[in-house]
């Protein structure tokens, strides 16, 4: 049970305020009765809540499916650039969405972007052993040696230490295609892998989170709401 003002408060653009005025003015019924008080306490599951009439779907938390293009950061806010957030159209924003789980400014492809930490905290925890997938374009070939190094796990320069990875060559050629697919999500981490086994990621894409692949109708910048099969999917090892 959660308080009416904080769950319409939580869906979009309105205030805790905005909804004691509306409140005031009888415009909110809850299982077809005028709601009296902005505090009173409601079951998203099981109540029905109207606005002038018309049935408000309540969800407490939103989980969004974004392709992300280059250039674009992944963060709620920024002074200089624009985000990952500030794609999301208005019929989808709500208070409090950040992307779980970061892409570098020139990596692309699927970001979740959510407002429950929790669930972020799950799918992106290395105990959890969640794989996310990517397609490394690369510099030059890749050979056995430095796949089974990989999939082994390797420790950085720096003393960094990465889990084993999961390899695999999609295309070769002079610049490689190769599916990658781990567990973290340190910082640079598939470049600064492959920089290890002496080559050069040229172009990276994110193409799924646990089972759950990027929807190949969404163009870059376009974002959908993920569902609930979805979200099982995403966390699915």
């Amino acid at each position: 049970m959660e308080r009416l003002d904080k769950i319409l408060a939580s869906q979009g653009t309105l205030s805790r305020r905005d909804v004691k005025e509306i409140v005031k003015k009888g415009r909110i019924t809850v299982n077809g009765v005028v709601a009296k008080k902005s505090d009173i306490k409601i079951d998203i599951d099981n109540d029905t809540v109207t606005l002038d009439g018309e049935f408000l779907s309540l969800k407490e938390h939103i989980y969004i499916m974004l392709n992300k293009p280059q250039g674009i950061v992944s963060a709620s806010e920024s002074d200089t650039d624009e985000t990952v957030v500030d794609l999301v159209p208005d019929e989808l924003y709500r208070k409090g969405l950040f992307p779980a789980g970061r892409l570098d400014k020139d990596t692309t492809g699927f970001v979740l972007i959510t407002d429950d930490g929790d669930f972020a905290h799950k799918i992106l925890s290395p105990k959890n052993h969640i794989f996310k997938t990517y397609l490394a374009t690369l510099e030059h070939s890749l050979s056995q040696s430095d796949i089974n190094m990989l999939e082994k796990g390797i420790t950085l320069a720096d003393g960094t230490t990465l889990k084993e990875a999961k390899v695999e060559i999609i295309e070769d050629g002079e610049h490689p295609l190769v599916q990658i697919m781990i567990c973290e999500g340190k910082y640079h981490q598939v470049k600064r892998m492959f920089a290890a086994a002496g080559n050069k990621v040229i172009a990276l894409h994110r193409s799924k989170m646990g089972n759950l692949e990027l929807d190949e109708d969404l163009k870059p910048g376009e974002c959908r709401e993920i569902t609930l099969e979805e979200l099982k999917m995403l966390c699915e090892r």
